[in-house]
């Protein structure tokens, strides 16, 4: 299979407007015959929702800080299958990535490691409020700043006027940079958002589809798609990450596929495509529920619980007493059990007051700050996915906190940014929940595992 060309969209900082133009770029690409691949840099949940809706395919992600630098290529491979052309679509400022005294310009996880590794282009998106010709310095210093690193070209975005416009143009000329595009300001493309960022497409409904719309139009309008789809960077080399190639060394057992059951629907958003596909290679039949009104799907020997937004949903999750009590009384039966973040607080005994399902011993209530970063994480309690001592990378994102917590055996351990020791999480019996988001394609025998404890309880329900 030959690879498939990309380029990243990119910006000087965080707010200028690198969604806008890549969920635009990827849907009016598409209206123009592409068949374009979505990818997102980093953990971001969010952007990938409107990425998958301009597309038509599920949006991924790409983070070398979760998965290892040397498996981004295969996941990059793996997500354009079928296509001729990708997006992908950067984090925060195009070198902006994890802190580390040690790192060099190219910083661990940032838009720059992975247009590097991809070997793609960078389309740098530049907010032009406020910029006149100095812009030609700032360009000159992203271009210069690392030579693996290659600026295509800029797309101006919130130009105030034809004259302004002018003005722009000639400073990128100064530094021999084209415009591909320039975008107008336009108010009515902000899409609303929440304490964790956009609001998800799934929520969003009907105005997120008009949204992306509108942006699609947009970017149709004002961008020269024949120049970026031109500019689009050689085929990435190498083999495509394949799940059951992934899961080759950790003996997946044969027979009877046990139900995994997945929440999912508004309030559990956050998760990563490659979960799915990773579970089902390894031998689970995987069953998506919405908590806010299904019961467990028949027969689940595995639930997992992925991150979202259920603190905005917590009445009507609290509502679905029948599904609490089934989640608690299997539970405490043995049933497998995976909840990240959002799991975490419907595994709790309430959340901001509403009844949850009481499997953990703590209640949660949003809190007064975000936390927010990657950790290095060691597991300090076995369970049916990590052994005790075993060391993983995840992400935390929240605005929530446990209160009124008991005793349970935590989940992880790691140090502080001041070097003090901190314990999240709780592990009782065959449950694993925490506020750690991990991405299941950097540790494939987490999922192997787990698959297999669903099968071993799948056997004790067999005649009860």
């Amino acid at each position: 299979m030959s690879g498939v060309p990309a380029v990243v969209v990119a910006a000087p900082a965080s707010g200028s407007g690198k969604t806008t133009l890549a969920t635009g770029l990827i849907g009016a690409l598409r209206r123009a015959g592409h068949r374009v691949a979505p990818f997102k840099v980093g953990p971001d949940y969010i952007d990938p929702g409107y990425h998958g809706l301009a597309a038509g395919r599920p949006g991924r992600n790409l983070d070398p800080v979760l998965v290892g630098v040397e498996r981004v290529p295969g996941l990059y491979r793996h997500g354009s299958r079928g296509c001729d052309l990708a997006v992908v679509e950067g984090v925060m400022g195009l070198f902006d990535g994890r802190i580390d005294e040690h790192a060099g310009p190219i910083a661990e996880g940032s838009t720059a490691q992975v247009a590097g590794v991809l070997g793609a282009p960078v389309v740098l998106v530049v907010d032009a409020r406020g910029h006149s010709q100095s812009l030609a310095a700032l360009l000159h210093g992203f271009a210069t700043y690392d030579s693996g690193v290659r600026l295509g070209g800029v797309i101006l975005n919130r130009v105030g006027s034809e004259r302004h416009e002018q003005v722009l143009r000639a400073a990128c000329d100064r530094v021999g940079l084209p415009v591909l595009g320039a975008l107008p300001r336009l108010a009515e493309l902000e899409l609303p958002s929440r304490h964790l960022g956009l609001i998800p497409a799934v929520e969003h409904g009907a105005p997120a589809r008009a949204a992306v719309a509108a942006m699609t139009e947009l970017v149709a309008a004002h961008v020269d798609l024949a120049a970026v789809a031109a500019m689009a960077g050689a085929a990435v080399p190498g083999e495509a990450w394949d799940p059951a190639t992934a899961l080759a060394d950790y003996g997946v057992p044969a027979g009877k596929r046990p139900v995994v059951a997945v929440a999912g629907g508004p309030a559990f958003t956050f998760g990563y495509a490659e979960h799915r596909e990773l579970l089902a290679a390894a031998g689970a039949r995987v069953e998506v529920f919405d908590p806010l009104h299904d019961p467990l799907p028949a027969g689940t020997a595995g639930l997992v619980v992925p991150g979202g937004f259920p603190e905005e949903h917590a009445e009507r999750l609290a509502a679905n007493t029948p599904l609490l009590g089934e989640v608690a009384a299997l539970a405490a039966a043995g049933l497998p059990v995976h909840a990240e973040c959002a799991g975490l607080l419907y595994l709790a005994r309430s959340l901001d007051g509403h009844r949850m399902a009481g499997v953990i011993d703590a209640d949660a209530e949003f809190g007064p700050r975000l936390t927010l970063g990657y950790r290095d994480a060691v597991a300090l309690t076995g369970s049916p996915l990590w052994a005790a001592g075993q060391r993983v990378r995840g992400h935390e994102f929240h605005r929530t906190r446990l209160v009124r917590a008991g005793e349970s055996a935590r989940a992880w351990g790691w140090r502080g940014s001041d070097g003090s020791p901190v314990t999240e999480g709780a592990v009782t019996a065959a449950v694993h929940a925490s506020y750690l988001h991990t991405h299941p394609a950097g540790d494939p025998a987490a999922i192997a595992r787990f698959t297999a404890a669903a099968a071993a309880f799948a056997a004790t329900r067999i005649g009860a």
